[in-house]
Order: structure tokens, then C-alpha cells, then sequence
């Protein structure tokens, strides 16, 4: 426990420290963000044009330092830490991307699903023959286990990969939202992976949430520093990472619920939009289904806080009774 607990301080103190000075070099060098055409976006986002941008970074430098000194090294841990800087480098080539350009475009989608399938076959690769997981889903309630087998495994690891890095990058709309749902998503994975005795990805875990706490202290509202696609879509990669070693792929679902329901609004919002010509929702991502309603954006981060920490300790429970019985 008590490296646990070091390696989250660490973290999250290394990102203040370093952030001022990194935010001041993303300014000076121009690296800020572009946001997405009117109509696309509640109107007001057009003052965050030019936010510095690729503050995922900070989050990754917090998680790297306290975790190397700490952690034992193991290939479970490794694996995961492996899984989030990878698609953290994806989503940092869509960041530069969009700042070479000079537009809110990124990479071709299949750029990225190439990328993602090649981060989810080392995923599962690895993990099934050298961490020798099997190629099972833990049912949660009913606590059994199902074998797919490796091939339908590898497609299910990579569904969750990708849904993960998606998801997270779509709730990653409004300032302090995307990291304070992931530090609560992780933080709860991160108990999990104690209570199984799986200490390595529990300091892993302890220093993504304490790398995001460091970074809120610049990203919440208004935002001095946005995560961008790299923040995103390495938290969500870790996720994903976390879930697959800890046998948690269903139990994600409820853990993660608001990246899932911030994903869903965009999904029905474009099926019955061609279907029918009309919106379920006034935008989507749901965040800005309540921004276009005239909530505040402080009101929507806290009350979107507050719901996934629900979910993930209602998460951590349905394990931690599994895990005991």
C-alpha cells in the first residue's frame, strides 16, 4: 500500500511542477488546439481556439517517473504501460497533425484502426502467451468465465481498445471533464488490481490517477492546457490495457459507464438522425446536449464527476464481491 499511495503523490506532484513550464513551451511554440467548425460545437467553445494542446504528455511524464523507481517491472504492468503509450503516440500524430494543418482534421480513420489493430494484436499476443492469461470473460453477478478462444479473444480485445480510446477522446469535450472521469475510472481499477494482488498495475494505476490530478490543476475550467488526442487516447488505452489484465473487459461496461454513454449519444444521434431527419439529443457528445440545454460547463463536469464515481465504485463492488465469494 504504501508504495501504492507514494507513486500516485509522485505523479501528480511532478505534473505541477513541470506543468507551467510546459504549458509556457506548447504557447511560445504555437502547439494549440484547433476546435471544430460552428455547429459542431456550442458556439462559446470558439474562444478556446489556440489552448495549448498535447497536454497528455504531462499525464505520461507523471506516470513514467514514479513507476520505473517503484514498480518491480513486471510484464503484466509493462504490458499496460506499453498499450497506453502506444495509442498515446497515435493520438500525438493526430495532434501534430491537426497543428501542421492547421485544421481540426487529424489522421485518416483507417490510419488509426490500423494502428489500433496493431496495438490490440500485441496486446493480446503477449498477454495470452507470455503472461499466459486465458482467453476468457469473466461474467460479472453470476462470476463465470467463458472461453472465446484466441481468435474471437483478439477481436474482443480489440473492440475494447478501441471503444476505450474513442470513448474517452469523444467525453473529451468540455475543460477537466475526460481526465476527472478517467482518474476516477482508473483509480477504481487501480483498487482492483490491489485486491487481486496484482501490486505492479496497481502502482501503474496509482500513478495514471495521480498524473491526471496533476494535469487537472491546469486543465480545469477555464482550461490552461488541453490533453489532445495524445491525453486521450492513452488513458484510454490504459484502460482498455487494464481491464484485459485484470479480466475485467464486461465489467468495463459499468466501471467506464459515462465514456459508454457519452459514446452512445453519438451512435443513436447518427443512426435515427439518418433514419428519421430528426435529433434525440440537441449535440452530441451528451456533455453538449446539456451545454446547448444552458447548463454550465462547471455544473456539467461535477455532476458527470459525481455519476462516474457511481459507477465505478458500484464497478469495484460487483468485483470485490466476485473476487471474495
Amino acid at each position: 500500500m504504501p508504495r501504492v499511495l507514494i507513486a500516485a503523490i509522485t505523479a501528480a506532484m511532478l505534473a505541477l511542477l513541470v506543468g507551467p513550464k510546459f504549458i509556457a513551451w506548447l504557447r511560445a511554440n504555437e502547439v494549440g488546439q484547433f476546435v471544430r467548425p460552428p455547429g459542431l460545437i456550442p458556439a462559446a467553445h470558439a474562444q478556446k481556439q489556440g489552448t495549448p494542446t498535447m497536454g497528455g504528455l504531462l499525464i505520461l511524464f507523471g506516470t513514467l517517473v514514479p513507476f520505473v523507481i517503484l514498480s518491480s517491472l513486471s510484464t503484466e504492468a509493462m504490458l499496460v504501460l506499453f498499450t497506453a503509450l502506444a495509442c498515446g503516440a497515435l493520438g500525438f500524430l493526430d495532434d501534430w497533425r491537426k497543428i501542421v494543418r492547421k485544421r481540426s482534421l487529424g489522421l485518416s480513420g483507417r490510419f488509426r484502426l490500423l494502428g489500433l489493430v496493431g496495438i490490440a494484436a500485441v496486446l493480446t499476443t503477449v498477454a495470452i502467451q507470455v503472461v499466459g492469461l486465458p482467453t476468457t470473460l469473466t461474467i460479472p453477478v453470476a462470476n463465470e468465465s467463458l472461453d472465446v478462444g484466441p481468435w474471437l479473444y483478439f477481436v474482443i480485445v480489440y473492440l475494447v481498445v478501441a471503444a476505450s480510446t474513442n470513448a474517452v477522446n469523444l467525453t473529451d469535450g468540455l475543460d477537466g471533464l475526460a481526465g476527472g472521469v478517467a482518474a476516477i475510472v482508473l483509480f477504481a481499477y487501480t483498487g482492483i488490481a490491489f485486491v487481486s494482488g496484482q501490486t505492479d498495475l496497481a502502482i501503474l494505476g496509482a500513478t495514471l490517477v495521480g498524473g491526471c490530478i496533476g494535469f487537472l490543476w491546469f486543465n480545469s475550467h477555464p482550461a490552461q492546457v488541453f490533453m489532445g488526442d495524445t491525453g486521450s487516447y492513452a488513458l484510454g488505452g490504459a484502460i482498455a490495457a487494464m481491464a484485459v489484465m485484470t479480466k475485467t473487459e464486461i465489467l468495463l461496461i459499468v466501471i467506464g459507464a459515462v465514456f459508454v454513454i457519452e459514446a452512445l449519444s453519438v451512435i443513436i444521434q447518427v443512426i435515427v438522425f439518418k433514419r428519421t431527419g430528426r435529433r434525440v439529443f440537441l449535440m452530441t457528445p451528451l456533455h453538449h446536449h446539456f451545454e446547448m440545454a444552458g447548463w454550465s460547463e462547471t455544473k456539467i463536469i461535477f455532476r458527470i464527476w459525481l455519476i462516474a464515481a457511481m459507477f465505478a465504485a458500484t464497478g469495484f463492488t460487483l468485483f470485490f464481491r466476485d473476487f471474495t465469494s
